[in-house]
């Protein structure tokens, strides 16, 4: 597929997605949002890539939803997601895949945020593994700016990541928070001067990339299974079942193999 509002580039073991609008400051729209899906799905077919990030080009993150081509449709009496699917065909229904479904049961994703991350173009990011900030990086949940309330089930991953309180003031506020506060309350994993943003965003993909794959989407499976799950029983046997599986696979085995011939183990 020839991508129109993205960038899609393989560099070695990753994959990098440049959301590529950035005379709107990538705002979101629904023709980008069956973009990133492709993207993501066809990085998760290809056996050589192991982890993929995500960044905007220009000054920008993502702006939030595109206002012409979503709200002001909608408000014209149109259905913006029908018409994007209608523009132009996909290889699947991609209005039939759920964002959240498809970012954790994915290889990992490593948010590289350049610069303004607000409304969509937050919480599509919410449930990534790792949220790298550049200091230029701002975020905002813009929701009740807007008379409306957050989708993508932020209202979950946001208190995961900033606790209930935090999680509370930032959605009830619609405040711009810069990134040295975001990274302070939880929201972002780590911050980087600006111009070492994709160095780093690069250096935590490789590292990760290096695992086994199969192992990768199990552990996710598991913190997305059990990070709110007070059955501590039930958590340890999803754990259990698992790792039983584990010992039979060929990961484990070069794992072991590779350790008692003290070499780095080969996973693809």
């Amino acid at each position: 597929m020839n991508y129109e509002q993205i960038i899609f580039e393989k560099h070695d073991s990753v994959t990098l997605i440049t959301l590529n609008r950035p005379e709107r400051q990538n705002a979101w729209t629904y023709h980008m949002r069956g973009e990133l899906i492709d993207a993501i799905i066809k990085s998760n077919n290809d056996p050589s890539i192991g982890a993929i990030i995500m960044t905007g080009a220009g000054k920008g993150f993502c702006a939030g939803a595109d206002m012409q081509a979503t709200f002001r449709s909608r408000m014209n009496g149109e259905n913006p997601a029908k018409m994007a699917a209608e523009a132009r065909e996909m290889e699947y229904d991609y209005q039939s895949v759920d964002w959240v479904d498809l970012v954790r049961s994915s290889k990992p994703l490593i948010a590289a945020v350049n610069g303004a991350a607000v409304g969509v173009g937050l919480t599509q990011i919410l449930p990534f593994d790792v949220i790298i900030a550049s200091e230029k990086a701002r975020f905002g949940m813009f929701f009740i700016k807007m008379g409306i309330v957050p989708e993508l089930a932020s209202t979950y991953f946001l208190v995961q990541r900033m606790g209930f309180g935090k999680a509370s003031e930032m959605a009830l506020s619609g405040r711009l928070y810069g990134a040295q506060e975001a990274f302070e309350k939880g929201l972002a994993d780590r911050i980087v001067p600006h111009e070492k943003l994709m160095d780093e965003a690069f250096a935590v993909a490789k590292e990760i990339a290096a695992n086994p794959v199969p192992q990768l989407i199990m552990i996710k499976k598991l913190i997305t299974q059990n990070a709110s799950e007070t059955d501590l029983q039930l958590v340890s046997s999803r754990e259990h079942e698992l790792l039983e599986y584990c010992y039979n696979t060929p990961e484990h085995k070069e794992a072991v193999q590779a350790f008692l011939e003290k070499r780095p183990p080969k996973f693809r």
